[in-house]
């Protein structure tokens, strides 16, 4: 069946998916894998699928990819059981580089139906028995597909393959970036969005629904808006971090501190993020003095954003930082790579064997709790020849007053 190109959102060029394939196949020659198997059930943190595929996974239902080094994808998906159609070279209009679609009907919360998936995947890797398999997401590889396809073959040689993967997917390409700074526009129209409205009696959640909103009709499809709300005057101790939609009840009052962190992907699916800190009045002085912290924070990690740069090196010289002004050590991830996922590699810490390269999309957030506000300025960055460039995003670096 064929699909209207009307209806797809702002798919990738045929060029740039070619581009890809040609990267990660000649890197499979080079170590000696015959075929790649992957597998993704959400877009948030289910890039793979999409990178190979330009077709998202998405609500819990799993997409498995077979990659052969020598010949068209394979790809199973949720539908009719049993069914498997050979598609043309020029695809079916909405896949491409696809030789074969498989579908069956898979539940994760339904155990006994997971076989379904992994007897399809046996198939579509039957001309590779006896050969070697890369796994690529090891992380989102069920343990039961895996599991069936060692017993299934058994004389093959399953490697990891996600660093070859992911060193290739980390580099953004021209029309990858250019989709990036889509987003990041979306974002700063989301943002804008919500400034433009809020008020003291709208709920946390309502700011949320309207960046949502925004990104829609900016051509975004997925992502989480966080956020948090307090009075100015909190007792120390009472801060409240950003949260999801489940905390999201809140009723903003006067003078209020509102924090929103909106982490979405825009046309094309490629993510950046965006945060600000917000205030129904005047902001606290104190405020304002965590966040030019944070701001000479931000700008000393992105000095140290060169290709060749050490992540460990860089998440300690941050952290000596944060110690040399009185605050608090990172304990989590305050920098890291956005692509397809919303938190992709390289991750800015202590045990990132990935180096800083030239092309890498790089959200940059430090953040503390402090003992009466949170404060996270959230923009991204494109690494460049000589280090960090500017600011993707144009939405002020302040704190916002709003009247």
């Amino acid at each position: 069946m064929p699909y209207r190109a009307e209806s797809i959102n702002t798919p990738i060029s045929t060029q740039e998916l070619e581009r890809r394939w040609a990267a990660v196949r000649a890197a499979m020659q080079a170590n000696k894998i015959d075929v790649l198997i992957m597998q993704n059930s959400n877009d948030h943190m289910g890039g793979y699928v999409r990178y190979f595929t330009d077709l998202p996974a998405t609500n819990g239902y799993p997409v498995t990819v077979i990659f052969p080094a020598d010949d068209r994808m394979s790809v199973i998906s949720q539908g009719p059981m049993g069914v498997i159609q050979q598609l043309p070279p020029e695809g079916d209009g909405l896949r491409r580089g696809v030789k074969q679609v498989m579908t069956t009907s898979v539940f994760v919360n339904a155990p006994y139906t997971l076989r379904y998936d992994a007897e399809m995947a046996e198939k579509a890797l039957a001309p590779y028995a006896g050969k070697t398999i890369g796994l690529v997401g090891e992380g989102t590889l069920p343990v039961f597909l895996i599991d069936y396809l060692r017993r299934a073959f058994a004389n093959a040689r399953f490697v990891c393959a996600s660093d070859l993967v992911d060193n290739i997917a980390a580099i953004k390409s021209p029309e990858e970036i250019a989709l990036i700074c889509r987003t990041a526009a979306a974002q700063d129209a989301a943002m804008k969005a919500v400034i433009d409205v809020l008020k003291p009696g709208m709920r946390e959640h309502d700011a949320s629904a309207i960046a949502e909103h925004s990104i829609h009709n900016h051509f975004g499809e997925q992502g989480i808006y966080l956020s948090a709300s307090q009075p100015a005057n909190v007792t120390p101790g009472q801060t409240y971090p950003i949260g999801g939609r489940h905390t999201q009840n809140r009723t903003l009052q006067k003078g209020d501190v509102f924090s929103l962190l909106i982490e979405t992907n825009g046309p094309g699916g490629m993510y950046a993020e965006l945060g600000r800190t917000i205030v129904l009045g005047k902001a606290p002085q104190e405020l304002k003095d965590e966040l030019a912290l944070l701001l000479e924070a931000r700008r000393f990690t992105l000095s140290m954003l060169k290709p060749g740069a050490s992540c460990k090196d860089i998440w300690d010289a941050h952290n000596n930082f944060m110690k040399q002004h009185g605050k608090p050590e990172e304990k989590r991830l305050y920098c890291h790579g956005q692509g397809y996922d919303l938190v992709e590699r390289p991750l800015i810490r202590f045990d990132e064997t990935m180096l800083i390269q030239a092309g890498m999309n790089i959200a940059c957030h430090p953040t503390w709790l402090s003992s009466k506000f949170f404060n996270s300025p959230t923009d991204n960055y494109i690494v460049g020849p000589n280090g960090a460039g500017e600011r993707l995003h144009k939405y002020p670096e302040i704190i916002i007053e709003v009247d």
